[in-house]
């Protein structure tokens, strides 16, 4: 979860709320491989972002597999200001019928241990009944960060 940023000819920049709805929020979980249930949040909500507001009045349909499929103004066409930025939470334990406990675990819910603080350690995923690692096997930066926002 978190204020959606998108990068577009080199630089990094946010997504006005004109128009933001769940279908949006749906296609940015869906690109940023994140399960759960998407909810778009307004009104900066996590936050206002710096730099150039890049997207507006973004009308995904839902299906789409990038916001860039997705019909919007064109980059850099903006009527806001970051008090308008854009989130998403892609939130893995709403929408289930599973009711959590403190000591269970839904599968596919991650931790990390062995490390010295609580921010960092070994991936660890719930599968099956057990908790097992995940190989570093083409594990980038991305991954990482897939796992620190699903975390």
């Amino acid at each position: 979860e978190g204020r959606v940023e998108v990068y577009h000819d080199g630089k990094w920049g946010t997504i006005c709320d004109d128009q933001w709805d769940d279908r949006d929020a749906e296609v940015v979980c869906r690109q940023l491989g994140l399960s759960g249930t998407p909810k778009a949040l307004s009104w900066a909500h996590y936050g206002q972002g710096s730099g150039p507001i890049l997207l507006d009045e973004v009308q995904c349909s839902g299906n789409e597999l990038s916001l860039d499929q997705c019909k919007k103004s064109d980059w850099g066409q903006q009527n806001c200001d970051h008090i308008e930025d854009a989130g998403v939470s892609c939130d893995p334990f709403t929408g289930t019928d599973v009711q959590l406990c403190q000591s269970d675990a839904v599968e596919g819910t991650l931790r990390l241990a062995g490390g010295r603080s609580p921010s960092e350690g070994r991936v660890e995923v719930y599968y099956n009944g057990d908790w097992g690692t995940v190989c570093d096997d083409g594990w980038t930066d991305l991954g990482a960060q897939v796992v620190c926002r699903q975390l």
